[in-house]
């Protein structure tokens, strides 16, 4: 069951997720079911040693217990194996480790992604002419113009065992929900002009999803606030080092013929929005 720290900010991301874990090769090795069933009660005993480590506030040793499971899990069980990462993600953001937490819950969900993809957009080779032009305009009903992709065995394979498993989309969409809060936050507290701008992506996709729950939907919608200045603020701050690191580039080879950037002004037409530039040989 989902296990709530004694935190009460950041709620979402401090729930474990209840369910067990490594990473798939295209030739994962698949266990007779009594093998299985050994493995993934050892894994599911690391887990929940790990959980208990957690909600004591131990997250590096829980950190390395979630490793132990992972490292016994199955590699075929695409579930089990989103379920830890999404919970290594959980510890390592409250270690602070934000790069790592955003690696862990980016491979939470292509483990999610493998066994319930997302409906991509269409391509436009496969839109009619008429379709094409309301691509262009932003397709007020996506569902209309969906692509249908044929589901090919192995994935088939992984869909039967899900629900074999008695999980279901709702379970699957729950740790998605979960995977993408916790890689939008360490994004955010990363805090560059790109990160800022997945954390950006990933929030509004949190937004557009029925089953997100209505504080955290608040939480989401605050989050979108918030992020609008910050992502300015972060453009005009890199921006602003580029091109301080192109005016050293550009003087370091003008100086030899007694010249610098300073000789060069730019003016901004207005009407067109490009540059007009002229040289000042006494600057």
């Amino acid at each position: 069951m989902a296990r709530e720290t004694s935190e009460s900010a950041g709620k979402q991301y401090d729930t474990l997720d209840s369910d067990s874990p490594t990473e798939e090769t295209p030739l994962a090795e698949h266990f007779s079911p009594e093998e299985e069933a050994t493995l993934l009660e050892e894994s599911n005993t690391h887990k929940s040693a790990a959980n208990t480590q957690f909600g004591h506030g131990h997250y590096t040793d829980a950190l390395s217990t979630y490793d132990k499971a992972l490292a016994v899990c199955p590699a075929y069980l695409d579930y089990e194996l989103a379920v830890l990462r999404s919970n290594v993600a959980a510890c390592q953001l409250k270690l602070q480790e934000w790069q790592a937490a955003v690696t862990a819950a980016e491979q939470s969900l292509a483990n999610l992604e493998r066994l319930d993809p997302l409906p991509k957009p269409p391509s436009e080779d496969t839109l009619e002419d008429g379709e094409r032009g309301r691509a262009g305009q932003g397709r007020e009903d996506k569902t209309s113009t969906e692509v249908v992709e044929e589901v090919d065995d192995q994935t088939a394979a992984r869909i039967e065992a899900l629900a074999k498993s008695g999980r279901t989309r709702v379970d699957v969409q729950r740790i998605r929900i979960k995977a993408l809060l916790r890689r939008a936050r360490a994004q955010t507290e990363i805090g560059s002009w790109a990160t800022l701008q997945s954390a950006e992506e990933d929030y509004k996709q949190l937004a557009g999803m029925a089953e997100l729950q209505a504080t955290d939907r608040k939480s989401v919608e605050r989050a979108l606030r918030e992020l609008a200045p910050r992502l300015e603020e972060a453009k005009g701050r890199e921006m602003g080092e580029m091109m301080g690191k192109l005016k050293e580039l550009g003087n370091g080879i003008l100086k030899p013929f007694g010249l610098s950037t300073d000789n060069f002004q730019f003016t901004k037409d207005e009407k067109s929005g490009g540059y007009s530039m002229n040289f000042n040989q006494n600057r």
